[in-house]
Parts: structure tokens; C-alpha cells; sequence
């Protein structure tokens, strides 16, 4: 089936009708209807500051429907991907009692149940069986909350959304939960071919048993529909058939199932509308919000997020999403796009869509603005404001303008996005804020810039970094600067190579000794793939370098130049990473001391949890070459006499798919993966069944 001609834009309002939905209803979930009636009443827009909350937040509903579709990827983007697979793919992505699920107790949350039946090595679809769960435990919402990826990837075609949902569900869902998600995904899918909503119902009725509760409550909710003169007694029959008392457990599918349709039914195609009604009838509010949003921005597309209040503007396409895979935590709406429309076409064998620059922040959609925002301090705040704009040149079709105003010596307008967590991302609560930079020292940055043709003033332009610094205060650092004339354009590169705290922001800083009013465009900004960087404590005081570090180890301490990592006996291979998933072709280097352990050293391409290349000091007097994807596998190992306590200097070179094992500087492996090798990721240190302990982890780029 063709990909319609519009794929990436639709899927691009469904990823953000998908965020708004839960943002808008984050701040209230679990309330029902009385209480926000009494407190809030009619939900028309964002809540979060009457309630003291913050509106971009760590959310489950987020982080679990973008991370587990890596599962395709991660298994070739095969169309017949099955439960177990994609449940490789959540013990690959998790950290335990940390990321993405609600961790409330074997027998009373539904997924953590499922992850301790993985982990024991319960494979998927029995690990969220009716069988080995109950019902109850079963077919509770979160297989709805995670489905909308499942339905992007499968543009047109519901049959396809149906069996990905499906198998993706079973993981941790049976039953009813399942149902209840297949009819979301069957309807997202064809609605990228379908606008009217009686007949996404129809064909996603057709594809789930006629006997079912979900079947049932679809066909009461289009009569109900037909019969009441308003949402609320609609919503009275709902609480009266299918409310909470009726179905056990703490968040069941069922219930919040009818509140989604009661908003898809009774918003007149309106995507506020849609999302008051959904919002105002309460219990789980984000991610009932959420599906309705995703849903919606599918059906209708950006024009339909623009027919009410500003949904955007507030938003600014930002997204965290904190896995085992630390560099993909600060991300937003359009890099989230690109990554579902890259498995979409992958599946409908349709050519790679290339985004305009191959830059990471090119705003090629209207209205995007990726996260930037204008940086607060007191010389830029109020300065500018940004819009995305249409700009015909040959490498693209669309930039961000910084709308500069009232630029005088002092005032300075800076527009910058997260490279990092920020100091007032710390008190969101919630889910961990997880999280590696993804950017480093010596990583070369890139931006193309143009200032507007009616400038009346020639303006300074450079690139900016505000890095963590003295006691983790934040300081800004800049390129050279480039002095732009109206209608002139420039290509600005830098490659920082200081040692410091995190980079936590990135951006264009514009300035000008004369006041001036006007516009300079941002048509794309980038940087290289691979950094040259030592990852230890930096040469000032503070805490924030190592929250760039992901745990996903039994334990971990870090101090001055040391880094300690501990996993308990039975609990697996423990591991301590840092780094992107766009990192290739380098070398990972440490002095490494191992104290106990069954096996431990350095980690290249490293992709999560159980996805990565190791080399490797093993109990049994050996040294290997192990790539984990899947299961362990030993791509090459020789004897090796080594003793605890003693010092070894471990170096893994990678090139795409070829590896370089030194120990002590003497080249003692190599190996090539032909096998689905793993070419790019982060690295880190492994560690299994007792401590291991490194000084500096030092990445640089491999030679040719």
C-alpha cells in the first residue's frame, strides 16, 4: 500500500496531538468528574499552573508508546514482529523501578507485573497472559496508553496496526486491554485515509470478537450517541454501565475506553472539543487525552490544531523520554516523526524520507520550533520571539525566524533547546528525569543562518553553549561571531574542546552595538557524530556531570577521577553508559580495576541494557569480544591471565561492524560481526556478580 503523499506531516500532528493530550491532562489524573467540575470546571486548556505543576513532564504514556516501537528497528523492521521480540525490547530499554512504568507492586500494577515475569524469563506474550496474571491484573489500560506508534507505522492499512498492537500488547495485556487497543490503532491507521468517524469505528469494530465487552461498549456508546442531547448524559450512562465499580483493579481499560469514545463522539470533529470532554470526564486523564489527541492530530492534521487556543506555543515540541538509552531522553515532536516515519516507510519498503540539511533541528514542518525557546537570563529575556517561517532556498523549505527587538549593547537575543537536563527540569517529580547530553566537547556544531531582507541594521550572529560550570551554575559560552548584512546568509561552525560541566543548551545568540529591530532565520543546526571527550568529573565544582550517566547497575559511586560500578550476584550484567545512539566509528578506552566479579570491562555501541559490544575479562581466565543483542554472543576470545585488584588498560575500537580489542595497548582481538552487527551507541562499563572500578572514560574518533 502506497504511503499517502502527506505521511510525515500527519504523523507529525499525531505525535503532537498525542503529547498536548497528556500534558493537558497530566496535572488532574485519577480525579473524576465532580472534583474537577468543582475545581477546575470545563477543561478547555492547559491546567498546569493553577495546580503548581509543571506542563512538560516525564509521563509513561509518552516515554512507553516512542520507546517500545524500537523494537522494530532493533529486530530489522520486520512486518511479522512478534511479543516476544518486542519484549526483548522493554528489558533492553527499562531500568528497573525507574523508567517508563508505574512500579506499583507485583499482582497490583499490570506492567511491573509483567517486567518481573520477563526478567524471570517469562517470555512474551505468557508474561501478560490471562493465564498466568488473572483478569484483573490483565486488562488494565496501559496497552491502550502505549498503541499510537503501532498505528503511525502502518499508514492505511489497520489490519497491520492491528496485529503490531496486538503482539506489542500481549507483553504485559490480555483480554479486554488488548481489544480496547486494537480498535485505537485500526482507527489512527486509517485515519491517515479516512476522515469520518463512523467509519474509523466501523473498521475497527470488524477487526475485534463480536463478543467482546470492548465490542459491546462501542456499538452502546454510537447508540447512546444517537439518542442523548448532550455529552453528559452520555457520560452519565457510562459511569452507570461501565464505570470503575464495575471492573476491578486500579486503572481498568474498559471505563476509560468509553471516555475516549465519548469525546471522539461527541466533539464534533473539533480537537478541542474532543479533548475538554475526554479531559472533564476524568479518571485517567492523560492518557485518555493523549490517545484522543493522537487520534485527532492524525485525522485532521496540523490545520486541525489550530482551529482553537494556541496548543503549540506552550508545548514548544518538547519531549523527554528517560530509557537505558540516555541520549534519546532530550528529544521533541519532530525528531519522534522522523523516528516513526523511518520504521513506516521501512515497513512499506518505501525510500528513506531525508529530512532537509540531515541536520537534527531543521523545522521542516510548519510550525515546529524543536524545543527552542528564547534563553532567560536577564540580557536575552524578552529580546525575541520565534516563529517558524516558510523560506525557499535548495536545501530547504522552512527555518526558524528570531524576531529580535529593541537590540542595543547589554541586550543580547538568544534562542536556544535542550542539549541536557536544566536546572528546573529537576523539579518536575514524577517518572526519572534520565538522561545523557546529546552533545559533547568535541563534536563540531553547525548552523546556517540568513538575516531577513528588510534588516535595517547589520547584527552580530554566533552559536552559543550554556554549560554547567562552578558549583553547577550555568555559564554561556560562544563561537566567533559572523556580522550579518540584511538578506546575508552564513554557515557558522565550532568545535568547543574545553573541558566542562555538561553542555545543557545549544542555540544562536544575536547581538548588536546599535538598537535595532528585525529577524535572523535559523535554517538548520547540527553537529558531528562522534565526540573527543574525557567522561570524568570536570575541572570545576558540582553534581549535574553525574546525572549524565545512566545507571543501569545494582550500584554506582563516582567521585573526582574514579567511577565505581556494583551488581549483585543473579541480577544480571550490570551497566554504567553515557552517550548517543548516533555515535560511530570510535574508540572507548579505561583504566579499569576489577575487585569481584564473574566479568566486567568497557562497553562500545551501545544501544541499552542488553543491546552493546564488550570487551571483557571473564572469571574463567579469558578475554572476549561479546556483543549482547538478544542474548550474549562471543565474537572472539583468547586466554588471558589477569588477577583482581590489579590495574588494565582496556581500549574497544569500533568500525562499522569491525572491532579492535587492546588490553595494556597490545591488540589481543579482533573480530568482524556480519550478523545485524551494532555499528552505532554510547559506551559504558560493564560489570557482573561483584565491582569493577575505572578511572576516565575516554572517547576518540577511530582512525581510518
Amino acid at each position: 500500500m502506497p504511503l499517502p503523499h502527506d505521511y510525515e506531516e500527519r504523523v507529525y500532528a499525531g505525535v503532537l496531538g498525542k503529547i498536548i493530550g497528556v500534558y493537558l491532562g497530566r496535572p488532574f489524573e485519577g480525579w473524576g468528574y465532580d472534583a474537577i467540575m468543582e475545581r477546575l470546571g470545563e477543561v478547555n486548556y492547559y491546567v498546569h499552573e493553577r495546580l503548581n505543576a509543571p506542563l512538560i513532564v516525564t509521563d509513561d504514556d509518552i516515554t512507553g508508546t516512542f520507546t517500545f516501537l524500537r523494537a522494530l528497528p532493533d529486530h530489522g523492521n520486520r512486518p511479522d514482529l512478534t511479543a516476544r521480540e518486542v519484549g526483548e525490547t522493554w528489558l533492553n530499554t527499562l531500568i528497573e523501578r525507574q523508567t517508563i512504568l508505574w512500579w506499583g507492586g507485583m499482582g497490583n500494577s499490570t506492567e511491573h507485573t509483567a517486567y518481573y515475569r520477563l526478567k524471570s524469563g517469562v517470555p512474551a506474550p505468557q508474561s501478560g497472559s490471562i493465564a498466568l496474571n488473572g483478569a484483573t491484573v490483565a486488562e488494565q489500560i496501559g496497552a491502550q496508553i502505549f498503541i499510537d506508534g503501532w498505528a503511525m507505522v502502518a499508514p492505511g492499512d489497520p489490519e497491520r496496526a492491528v496485529y503490531l498492537a496486538g503482539e506489542a500488547t500481549r507483553v504485559s495485556h490480555d483480554g479486554e486491554a488488548v481489544y480496547g487497543a486494537q480498535v485505537l490503532a485500526a482507527m489512527e491507521a486509517q485515519a491517515f485515509v479516512e476522515n469520518d468517524l463512523n467509519r474509523l469505528l466501523d473498521t475497527a469494530a470488524a477487526l475485534i470478537p463480536r463478543d467482546s465487552t470492548i465490542y459491546r461498549l462501542i456499538a452502546d456508546l454510537r447508540e447512546w450517541r444517537a439518542a442523548d442531547s448532550d455529552w453528559r448524559q452520555t457520560r452519565e450512562r457510562i459511569v452507570a454501565r461501565y464505570g470503575y465499580d464495575k471492573f476491578g483493579g486500579n486503572c481498568h481499560i474498559v471505563p476509560n475506553h468509553a471516555l475516549i469514545l465519548l469525546g471522539l463522539l461527541w466533539c464534533d470533529d473539533d480537537f478541542q472539543r474532543a479533548l475538554m470532554i475526554t479531559n472533564t470526564s476524568g479518571w485517567d486523564t492523560d492518557c485518555n487525552s493523549g490517545n484522543v489527541g493522537c487520534l485527532m492530530g492524525i485525522k485532521n492534521g496540523l490545520a486541525g490544531l489550530e482551529t482553537g487556543p494556541d496548543w503549540r506555543g506552550p508545548v514548544a515540541d518538547r519531549i523527554f523520554l528517560p530509557t537505558a538509552d540516555g541520549g534519546r531522553c532530550i528529544t521533541d515532536a519532530v525528531q519522534q516523526t522522523r523516528f516513526v516515519c523511518g520504521i513506516g516507510r521501512a515497513l512499506a519498503n518505501a525510500p528513506v524520507h531525508p529530512h532537509p540539511h540531515g541536520a537534527r533541528y531543521a523545522f521542516e514542518f510548519p510550525g515546529s520550533v524543536q524545543g527552542f525557546q528564547i534563553e532567560d537570563s536577564p540580557e536575552s529575556k524578552g529580546a525575541a520571539t520565534l516563529d517558524n517561517v516558510a523560506l525557499d532556498t535548495a536545501a530547504g523549505t522552512r527555518a526558524l525566524a528570531v524576531r529580535y527587538r529593541s537590540l542595543a549593547t547589554g541586550r543580547a537575543a538568544r534562542a536556544g533547546t535542550r542539549t541536557f537536563i536544566l536546572p528546573e527540569d529537576l523539579k518536575m517529580g514524577g517518572y526519572s528525569l534520565i538522561a545523557s547530553p546529546t552533545l559533547y566537547p568535541g563534536q563540531t556544531v553547525t548552523g546556517r543562518v540568513s538575516a531577513d531582507a528588510s534588516n535595517p541594521q547589520p547584527v552580530t550572529v554566533c552559536l552559543y553553549q550554556r554549560v554547567y560550570g562552578e558549583n553547577d551554575r550555568l555559564e554561556v559560552r560562544r563561537s566567533a561571531s559572523t556580522r550579518l548584512d540584511a538578506s546575508m546568509s552564513a554557515t557558522l561552525e565550532w568545535r568547543p574542546t574545553e573541558p566542562s560541566g555538561p553542555i545543557a543548551e545549544v542555540g544562536v545568540e544575536v547581538t548588536s552595538p546599535v538598537r535595532t529591530d528585525g529577524a535572523v532565520l535559523l535554517e538548520s543546526l547540527t553537529w558531528s557524530d562522534t565526540p573527543e571527550v574525557t567522561l570524568a568529573e570536570p575541572p570545576t565544582k558540582g553534581e549535574m556531570w553525574k546525572r549524565a550517566w545512566v545507571r543501569g547497575c545494582d550500584n554506582a559511586d563516582m567521585w573526582g577521577q574514579n567511577l565505581r560500578l556494583m551488581q549483585d550476584a543473579g541480577n544480571g550484567i550490570g551497566l554504567l553508559s553515557q552517550g548517543d545512539m548516533n555515535w560511530r566509528d570510535y574508540t572507548v578506552s579505561a583504566t579499569v580495576t576489577p575487585r569481584l566479579m564473574t566479568l566486567g570491562g568497557v562497553a562500545a555501541c551501545v544501544q541499552g541494557l542488553r543491546r552493546w559490544v564488550g570487551l571483557l575479562l571473564t572469571d574463567d581466565g579469558r578475554v572476549k569480544l561479546m556483543k549482547a543483542a538478544d542474548g550474549l554472543h562471543t565474537l572472539a576470545e583468547a586466554a588471558l591471565e589477569w588477577r583482581l585488584d590489579e590495574a588494565y588498560d582496556l581500549s574497544l575500537t569500533t568500525r562499522g561492524g569491525r572491532y579492535t580489542a587492546r588490553v595494556n595497548g597490545a591488540v589481543v582481538l579482533e573480530a568482524e560481526d556480519t550478523d545485524a552487527p551494532l555499528v552505532t551507541g554510547g559506551v559504558g562499563l560493564l560489570v557482573e556478580a561483584g565491582r569493577l572500578d575505572s578511572g576516565p572514560v575516554v572517547v576518540t574518533p577511530a582512525l581510518p
